[in-house]
């Protein structure tokens, strides 16, 4: 699933907080909306659930104990779903059990009862750091998703093996969109070459791209007689 924290990079954070106990909920909404960020509450687990799959969120506070749904069913079906936004688990409990079952279930984060807001407002910035970094390591056009940090492709779930240089091409395609390349600013950008205008060197790799691009393939389009462009998704 792609990454829907566009928020963070715009420097104000979108925050779910799913809380039945009123006190709690408006001591943590004002105490997050003093600190810059944008917070919704909903005040029962079905209406937590309908709201955290409706729109993206750039965190979700969540209480586990909850009228109707209670959070762990919920954390539970947002990962049965792929949908990977940040949550922190809120409970009046102490327990080991329950902490260690919501990690494993795919929580970010836990606070226990009571807390402190300017640590849950910490925690929220620590998890925004860190998505920022992630986003600023991905290049995404539509399926196709590219992390230059580990120099790996995938469209959709499934990983594309591909050679260094093949990597250095579609990255190269990935990071203009829309924007028409010639054979000549491709070969000078991933070869670092002076082009040399005999060969066919791009259209061999741009050949072998689409072929293990699979679907995603048509993202390339050819410019007849100039080069090449990656499709605006």
């Amino acid at each position: 699933m792609r990454a829907p924290w566009l928020w963070v990079l715009n420097g104000a954070m979108k925050v779910l907080v799913v809380e039945d106990e009123e006190k709690i909920a408006s001591f943590v909404q004002r105490g997050l909306e003093e600190a810059g960020f944008r917070v919704e509450v909903r005040r029962d687990g079905d209406a937590g659930y309908d709201a955290a799959r409706g729109e993206p969120w750039d965190v979700i506070v969540l209480d586990i104990m909850l009228p109707g749904r209670d959070g762990l069913s919920i954390l539970e079906n947002l990962r049965a779903q792929r949908n990977p936004v940040p949550v922190i688990l809120l409970t009046a409990r102490s327990e080991l059990d329950e902490r260690l079952a919501g990690l494993d279930l795919g929580a970010d984060d836990y606070l226990t009862k009571p807390f402190f807001v300017a640590e849950l407002i910490a925690r929220i910035k620590a998890i925004g750091r860190r998505l920022s970094r992630d986003q600023l390591s991905l290049v995404e056009v539509g399926p196709l998703t590219l992390n230059l940090l580990t120099r790996r492709a995938s469209v959709g779930e499934e990983e594309v093996e591909l050679t260094a240089r093949e990597f250095a091409l579609l990255e190269y395609l990935c990071r203009s969109p829309g924007r028409v390349l010639t054979r000549t600013q491709i070969y000078e950008q991933v070869w670092d070459y002076d082009f040399d205008p005999r060969t066919n060197l791009v259209d061999v790799y741009v050949a072998r791209l689409r072929k293990k691009l699979g679907a995603a393939a048509r993202l390339i389009e050819t410019v007849r007689g100039v080069g090449y462009r990656m499709k605006q998704a």
